[in-house]
């Protein structure tokens, strides 16, 4: 059963009404914020009217918030809503600001939940926390706009989570996947079963295996939402249970970590989001986290594109002999020569630190080539490293431009 018709769109006429939308929400980022008229500057927001042309604006990217916002309070210029006339302004670790504006489902959890099997007139425990950060009404504004009653349970004392479960009798919780399972267990403690939930969407951290088993051996249908306390629900799990399917109203982009440049579907980049909100009118941002594209569309019938859910950062700084080498330096080096896939490894052999950058190339050996790129591997990031070709597709698809492989 899916939310509503957009839903089960045909995937050209969703894309056509995003690039249709797109134009207007640069221009409105431009005229309404103090932060991308100069990100911007002499980019006419008409033309930005496809995918490449996106894809040639720079991003914004969320590892650089706590400087932006610390330089000018509280939101770092990216609001286009004054903060006297927000909702709730929230304080994620960092600390970052983030802003809630007043539209109903201002964080688009309500799809997720609909797809987990929440339900106008259910009662539900929210167990995210209430404190500074936003998950907790994230989801409760989702499931007031889907008609849900809510227990603000918050986190911890989970004897007194236990009792309110068994005297109000949610059918549902949202919260962390191991805070679930300490409840359960608790319940056992104290001889009480929770028999009423029978449904979750799970999020803030990674849903294991083994806890996701431990859920469904108890009758609980447990699912999976990915987002940002910058973004709130990117993407979600839905009962066909392959991959999460990304939410409506957003542009995603998957991109090689360090550079803004769309990867191959299938292939392991860093997860990039264009927004349609108003209030926070976040263009190509950067969230960190690393995903992949899965081919096809998913059986439950929603037909936007699917990702693999999170398969960790992609920000890979890593210290070399007291120096940081970042991602975007090693895109850099690979830019200047015209080459596409390299992996920076950083190894430790007799006490001393050593880089060796592998590149897929096709052709021989090129001594005079490795030489060349060897130079600038030295000029962008003031230290020596060698360089190896490789044959193309020999590198591993996970994302990662920097590996240490230091044993600490």
């Amino acid at each position: 059963m899916l939310y509503d018709a957009l839903e089960a769109r045909a995937r050209e006429e969703r894309e056509a009404d995003l690039m249709r939308r797109l134009p207007g929400q640069v221009a409105h980022a431009k005229e309404n914020t103090l932060f991308y008229p100069e990100l911007l500057a002499g980019i006419d927001p008409r033309s930005v009217d496809s995918r490449s042309a996106l894809a040639s604006l720079p991003l914004t990217r969320k590892s650089e918030l706590v400087e932006r916002q610390r330089a000018q309070r509280p939101f770092g210029g990216l609001n286009a809503t004054a903060p006297a006339k927000l909702a709730r302004i929230f304080m994620s670790p960092g600390p970052i600001y983030d802003p809630e504006g007043r539209e109903p489902d201002f964080w688009r959890t309500s799809r997720a939940l609909f797809a987990a099997g929440f339900r106008a007139g259910d009662v539900a425990l929210n167990c995210f926390s209430y404190h500074f950060s936003p998950a907790a009404s994230m989801f409760e504004t989702g499931l007031h706009h889907l008609g849900c009653a809510v227990i603000p349970g918050g986190t911890g004392q989970t004897e007194m989570q236990v009792r309110a479960i068994n005297d109000l009798e949610p059918v549902g919780y949202v919260g962390t996947p191991s805070f679930l399972k300490i409840i359960l267990e608790k319940a056992g403690e104290l001889g009480l079963e929770c028999r009423s939930l029978r449904r979750a969407l799970v999020s803030g951290e990674a849903f294991m295996p083994a806890v996701r088993e431990f859920l469904s051996q108890r009758g609980l249908a447990a699912f999976q939402a990915y987002g940002t306390a910058d973004l709130g629900v990117i993407a979600y799990e839905s009962e066909a249970r392959e991959g999460l399917v990304v939410n409506e109203d957003i542009i995603v982009e998957i991109v090689r970590p360090g550079t803004g440049d769309p990867v191959s579907e299938g292939e392991v980049g860093e997860v990039v989001v264009t927004t349609f909100n108003r209030d926070y009118p976040l263009l190509r941002f950067a969230t960190g986290d690393l995903s992949a594209v899965l081919a096809g569309a998913s059986p439950c019938g929603r037909t936007n594109f699917r990702i693999k859910g999170w398969m960790g950062r992609a920000d890979q700084a890593t210290k070399v002999r007291g120096l940081f080498v970042h991602p975007h330096q090693v895109a850099e080096v690979l830019r200047r020569h015209g080459l596409s896939r390299g992996r920076l490894v950083v190894a430790n052999e007799a006490g001393e630190d050593r880089m060796t950058l592998r590149v897929e190339r096709d052709g021989d050996a090129d001594a005079d080539l490795a030489t060349r790129v060897e130079a600038t591997l030295r000029d962008v990031s003031k230290l020596r490293g060698e360089v190896r070709f490789e044959r193309p597709g020999s590198l591993p698809n996970d994302g990662k431009v920097i590996e240490d492989s230091r044993a600490y």
